[in-house]
């Protein structure tokens, strides 16, 4: 594959699902180095795969997963919406196995036709930080980097740079 081109989420979901092993052993490996060497390594990475990524040619987050909302989410959405906030988690939101507020459905309703998001100035803070490559502290949440590397395909790509960038 040609570095430069993104493989579409179906295919990353594929392919990353048979690499699971090889993903651990990275993940397995960055666990055993320095918090700010991981966090470098993912940063470069990210800025590197971000520089060409469209995320709204994908959307696939939007499409297949939901973000957890916290209480200035609801709010913040349920006054954009005209609606009490009750309303807006009765109508838009369930509580998850975890005792988590996640979207009722995926796609999430407010994803457009266009791949556009029809909330994206108010949109929750976990859709703001998505797919989070760039945060701090990438040590603590390798895990849920392995989970979206099978969702979202700059995701996948980071990890693969990283791995090139290990030679592992």
């Amino acid at each position: 594959m040609n570095h430069d081109q993104m493989l579409p989420p179906d295919q990353i979901k594929a392919i990353a699902s048979g690499q699971r092993k090889q993903t651990r052993k990275l993940l397995d490996d960055l666990s055993g180095m320095k918090d700010r060497e991981v966090d470098a390594l993912f940063h470069d990475a990210h800025d590197a795969v971000f520089a060409r990524t469209d995320c709204m040619t994908c959307a696939n987050c939007c499409k297949t997963t939901g973000p957890l909302f916290n209480q200035q989410d609801i709010d913040r959405l349920a006054h954009h919406l005209g609606l009490r906030p009750g309303s807006f988690v009765e109508s838009y939101l369930r509580v998850d196995e975890d005792g988590d507020l996640v979207l009722r459905s995926v796609p999430c309703p407010f994803l457009e036709e266009d791949n556009a998001c029809g909330v994206y100035e108010i949109r929750p803070k976990a859709c703001r930080t998505y797919p989070h490559t760039d945060r701090r502290r990438q040590s603590g949440i390798l895990d849920l980097t392995a989970t979206n590397a099978e969702i979202c395909p700059a995701v996948f790509e980071i990890l693969q740079v990283i791995r090139r960038n290990l030679d592992c």
